[in-house]
């Protein structure tokens, strides 16, 4: 018996994946290198940029399907989104959803090897991959968006809740897909938590058998480019149709609910539960607020915005109540410390599990309840030092639960809510991305406690492998690297950065200051009319915080047809 040699797809090149997924003879690539649209912020920091910067766009065809093919180059920069890649992924995407639009279909298929965000140009990255959110979510209403996840590096930080946001993800056994990185684990929690040399802990994990096996992934297939382009094919003719991962809310609850805190976790247990998961009817009860014994910027802003509107949430670290400002119905979603929290890693106010499902399950009753009538707005309240690292929480899929309440607020939006995100306190990686960053409008306070950036500065620091001084000093070359609120504001994503108010102790007459921003963005919304993300390109401080994100797109459109 002859054994053929198959052809790996995990050893390709950016660009071989890319050939050996189109169709013979149909391959055109969109800024491709000859057109050098390097990262403008690396050189400044001694790293020698790439012509492309990491990421092949290209029209085609897929089985005569018109298809748009965005692959990441793992090689360069760990496949990490700047600023460059980052506009290059989301224009794309873009313009893919401007032609459904107008009723030309292409399939969007995304090749993810990538650690997330490049650390070296971080709050770009961060703008960025809420932008590639965006742009997925409203995708889904017209085509299948195809995330594939093929080994080497895999899809990690944010760009693991843009491919939860998938209508469906194919991966191989070598891939890998998680929110938080082995090192970054190690880094936050400890070696005891999460041992990055652990290979068989790695891939047990997160690993693509493992992910496929408990409900996060949808297609394992082999290491071969024809098997991969043939499962691209049948997710193309709908052969995994069926109710998209971010909706599927209470299945997820449920399994969140049978696990036993004090019990060990293993992956073969979650694979166990995963198949024998019901939808949830629990009715949870809220705990009184002296149960909860717990205090923080996120805490005391809610209390004072929702003023005397009863709390409605049924998980203690999120927050919830309907009211008013002026005449305007609003919901108010707040994150908080919850010193109980069945998931020890998430206790100080960090985005996890029961955070991630609970905020989308919230967000999503209210376009339910919408649906024919007045369109509350929808305020979230940001203090959020970080999304939660731990072993359960990856082994469970924090990134889906992220990418659930995401796709719950960038769907609020595109259904007619004004979302707001008010930002007095913390705004941290995919803590943000998941809570706060697809609002419409961004208001924040200016003050030193308010902080926007992807990773705790130890963690940047050993995945750069820079010393904490080095990093201040790229902070001064690169602004979207430096955590203070007033070096985010130059990138002009910012609604409003208001002055005067307390932080920490806010009274009456800051609530009222606050009440009035809310009211002015609302009104701007209403005005605008435009439910995605492109007014933060087009603020005058945009044009040059984020030139090049604006350049990209520009000669994107241009190429395009």
């Amino acid at each position: 018996m002859i054994k053929t040699i198959k052809a790996s797809f995990v050893e390709c090149d950016v660009r071989e994946r890319t050939l050996g997924l189109l169709d013979e003879g149909t391959f055109r690539e969109l800024l491709g290198p000859i057109d050098e649209f390097e990262s403008p912020h690396l050189e400044p920091q001694g790293i020698v940029p790439q012509s492309d910067d990491g990421v092949v766009v290209a029209k085609g065809k897929i089985n005569k399907q018109p298809s748009l093919i965005i692959s990441i180059e793992s090689k360069f920069q760990g496949g990490g989104i700047g600023e460059v890649s980052g506009a290059k992924i989301a224009g794309a995407l873009e313009l893919a959803l401007e032609e459904c639009k107008r009723g030309a279909h292409i399939i969007p298929v995304l090749v993810f090897d990538t650690g997330g965000v490049r650390l070296q140009e971080a709050n770009y990255g961060l703008l960025s991959i809420a932008e590639i959110s965006a742009a997925i979510v409203a995708l889904k209403h017209y085509v299948p968006v195809i995330g594939v996840v093929p080994g080497k590096v895999g899809a990690f930080g944010g760009m693991s809740i843009t491919a939860g946001l998938c209508s469906a993800i194919i991966m191989t056994r070598e891939g890998r897909l998680g929110l938080n990185g082995p090192e970054v684990i190690e880094q936050e929690a400890g070696i005891r938590e999460f041992d990055s040399r652990n290979r068989p802990l790695i891939w047990g994990t997160i690993g693509g058998e493992q992910r496929t096996a408990s409900g996060f992934a949808d297609i394992l297939v082999e290491d071969d480019k024809q098997k991969m382009k043939e499962a691209i094919i049948s997710v193309m003719n709908g052969q995994t149709a069926g109710a998209p991962r971010t909706d599927q809310i209470r299945q997820y609850e449920s399994l969140m609910d049978s696990i036993d805190p004090d019990q060990p976790l293993s992956p073969e247990k979650v694979r166990e539960l995963w198949h024998q998961r019901k939808e949830s009817c629990v009715n949870k009860n809220a705990p009184s607020k002296d149960e909860r014994n717990v205090s923080g910027r996120g805490k005391v802003w809610f209390d004072l915005l929702r003023d005397d509107a009863p709390e409605i949430g049924d998980v203690p670290s999120v927050q919830v109540a309907d009211g008013m400002i002026g005449e305007k119905k609003v919901r108010f979603i707040a994150v908080i410390p919850d010193p109980q929290n069945q998931f020890p890693r998430a206790r100080k106010g960090e985005f996890g599990l029961l955070e991630g499902w609970s905020v989308a399950k919230y967000v999503q009753e209210a376009i339910k309840e919408d649906e024919n009538s007045e369109k509350r707005a929808i305020i979230a309240i940001v203090d959020v030092p970080s999304q939660a690292y731990g072993y359960r929480e990856e082994l469970l899929g924090i990134h889906q639960a992220c990418a659930a309440a995401t796709a719950a607020y960038a769907s609020a939006r595109l259904n007619g809510h004004p979302v707001i995100a008010f930002i007095p306190g913390k705004a941290i990686s995919g803590a943000f991305l998941s809570h706060g960053m697809q609002a419409n409008r961004l208001i924040a306070l200016r003050d030193d406690g308010v902080n926007v950036h992807v990773m705790s500065k130890q963690s940047v620091a050993r995945i750069t492998q820079r010393t904490l001084e080095e990093l201040d000093a790229a902070t001064r070359e690169v602004p979207a690297m430096a955590y203070d609120i007033d070096s985010f504001e130059k990138l002009g994503a910012l609604f409003s950065l208001v002055d005067h108010v307390e932080a920490d102790h806010p009274k009456e007459e800051d609530r009222n200051i606050i009440y009035k921003e809310i009211e002015k963005a609302i009104e701007d919304i209403e005005i605008d009319q435009s439910k995605d993300l492109s007014v933060r390109l087009k603020t005058p401080l945009a044009a040059s915080g984020r030139a090049a994100s604006i350049l990209v797109r520009e000669k994107l459109s241009e190429q395009w047809s």
